[in-house]
């Protein structure tokens, strides 16, 4: 089914990413999230999708990234997905927000003990004197918590980009490919087709 049957952007999203998860061989579940900073320059890096709704779509981070700090100063954001086996990406453009601390502890809880102890190790974005360094605080993280579980640290936490825009993109062999655009109202969304 395509985007212009809905009259809302997340059945479809739905059903690509589902699609995406079927036939995508590499991590159909990355996107692309672009900041901006102070000084006005955007930012991009790929970081992974790990929850939608009609509230919006979620990512984790640590909360001293660059990311992190840029969506602190100015909230908009956009994020890209793009699924190249399908030929397919959609571009969502909307604000992001802090999930709640309980939705953090809840998807913490889901992750694998390596990647607790290295959020607990990493100091993401921040500059490293050499690769030992790294392995030198995993190996301590590691000790402070041999003994039992590993709590969420209070600077790893999760955004949820609510979405004012989505925009889906299907390619097409004569390049007049196919767009669709949702826009938010007061009174829920607006479709348009987009030209190629």
């Amino acid at each position: 089914m395509r985007p212009f049957d809905h009259t809302e952007p997340f059945s479809p999203f739905t059903i690509w990413f589902a699609d995406a998860r079927a036939s995508e061989p590499d991590v159909p579940d990355a996107m692309q999230v672009a900041t901006v900073g102070a000084d006005g320059r955007p930012s991009l890096r790929s970081v992974l999708l790990k929850g939608f709704d009609e509230d919006g779509f979620v990512f984790y981070t640590n909360l001293g990234s660059r990311k992190a700090r840029e969506i602190a100063g100015n909230p908009n954001v956009a994020l890209l997905f793009h699924w190249k086996s399908l030929q397919r990406q959609v571009i969502v453009e909307g604000r992001a927000e802090p999930v709640a601390p309980e939705e953090a502890d809840a998807y913490w809880a889901t992750r694998p003990r390596g990647s607790q102890l290295g959020a607990w190790a990493s100091r993401q974005g921040a500059a490293i004197a050499s690769r030992d360094e790294l392995t030198a605080r995993l190996t301590r993280v590691s000790e402070r918590f041999a003994d039992g579980p590993v709590p969420r640290p209070e600077f790893w936490s999760g955004f949820r980009v609510r979405p004012r825009r989505v925009e889906f993109w299907q390619g097409l062999a004569d390049r007049l490919h196919d767009r669709c655009a949702f826009e938010a109202t007061d009174d829920g969304w607006t479709r348009v087709r987009v030209s190629p």
